[in-house]
């Protein structure tokens, strides 16, 4: 196994000191240099770059999101290794796509970088996974997945996460979905009662629930007796 090495904010030589910015135009602006180096390395796979309050957006093809993400994090140059979040945006406007998100940092050339794939209406909610890349994409891609419907081929467990696995009203980030929810309070209550929590975890995630009876007495007791957090 190769040592761990430390990674410090902007360790990587040559690097301004950093500085609050200030009078940052909406649009425009200087871009993450890593803008440049994709449409070197990916050519017409980079469809556009904007620069917006100061952060730089680069839209890529769904097909090679994969790849580039991959690229942007493995390659010495870049270094993001740091993936901060996955989600997703639908606009009011049904006819503009759904676009797919994923929030990039390198700490070593302290950069950000939000990489964006568009899903094309009436095209399927598929994008591919980055689990094999950041293993903290596990839970962020099943958010995405819980609330817009999205599904990360390649994700080894993709379900929900916030809401019960049998919930049949849809996806609550959808500009579809009514805000009260497409049943009633009482069919909500009733399926949420009728979950069973234990249906999908296997006795190794269950470890921590059957852990209690190892535990020593008077921890047992102030856990029995409701102790809250902080007391």
């Amino acid at each position: 196994m190769s040592e761990f090495t430390v990674i410090r904010a902007g360790s990587a030589a040559g690097l301004p000191v950093p500085a609050t910015p200030k009078n940052v135009p909406h649009r425009g602006g200087d871009a993450n240099p890593s803008a440049e180096a994709l449409k070197a390395q990916f050519g017409a796979a980079i469809r556009r770059v904007e620069v917006v309050w100061g952060e730089t957006n680069v839209i890529v093809e769904m097909a090679k999101a994969h790849e580039i993400i991959q690229w942007l994090h493995g390659d010495p140059s870049q270094s993001y290794e740091y993936l901060s979040d996955v989600t997703a945006v639908e606009f009011r406007d049904r006819a503009l796509p759904i676009e797919v998100i994923w929030h990039l940092r390198s700490l070593k050339f302290r950069r950000f970088l939000r990489v964006k794939a568009l899903i094309e209406k009436g095209q399927p909610l598929v994008a591919p996974s980055v689990f094999d890349i950041y293993k903290g994409a596990d839970w962020l891609e099943r958010e995405c997945y819980d609330m817009f419907g999205i599904r990360f081929e390649g994700h080894p467990d993709l379900r929900r996460i916030l809401l019960w696995e049998q919930y049949a009203e849809g996806f609550p980030l959808r500009k579809d979905f009514p805000l009260r929810g497409r049943f009633s309070r009482a069919e909500q209550l009733r399926q949420a009662l009728a979950a069973n929590p234990e249906a999908r975890y296997s006795m190794e995630e269950l470890s921590v629930a059957d852990a209690y009876a190892d535990l020593p007495q008077d921890m047992r007791a102030r856990i029995k007796g409701g102790e809250s957090t902080g007391e």
